[in-house]
């Protein structure tokens, strides 16, 4: 192609709506994690962008500029941060969430396979800095 894109992202090709829908699904997910407490909205929200950047630059461009979902974006992509209240909400949603699947009894075996990847996620999220 001319602007030196792949063919896979092409207007016509059908990876780029894939990518498009998915992007507005993350938007939908991002909102709902602006309005409730416990879910990572600005995950989604990350993710929402990366897909418009390669389906949409028209809407990875409204998504940076909204005044609400845009800043959290904008702070990830510029200097990899992260709000403070949000890394305290991911990492104490991550401990409920272990709590719960505990009390249903997962086996041991499960239990630390999870356990591993959230005490790593909940590190990564809170040695990065805050916007």
């Amino acid at each position: 192609m001319q602007d030196g894109r792949s063919p896979l992202y092409s207007a016509t090709s059908p990876m780029r709506w894939v990518m498009f829908v998915g992007g507005w699904i993350c938007v939908g997910l991002g909102i709902v994690g602006v309005i409730m407490p416990g879910m990572p909205g600005t995950v989604f929200l990350i993710l929402a962008a990366w897909l418009f950047s390669r389906s949409s630059p028209r809407f990875e461009k409204w998504l940076l500029s909204h005044p609400r979902l845009g800043p959290s974006v904008v702070a990830w992509r510029e200097k990899g941060a992260v709000p403070r209240g949000a890394q305290f909400v991911a990492t104490g949603s991550m401990m409920a969430s272990f709590g719960i699947l505990v009390l249903l009894g997962l086996s041991t075996p499960v239990l630390g396979l999870i356990a591993v990847i959230f005490v790593a996620v909940s590190a990564y999220l809170l040695t990065r800095p805050s916007a």
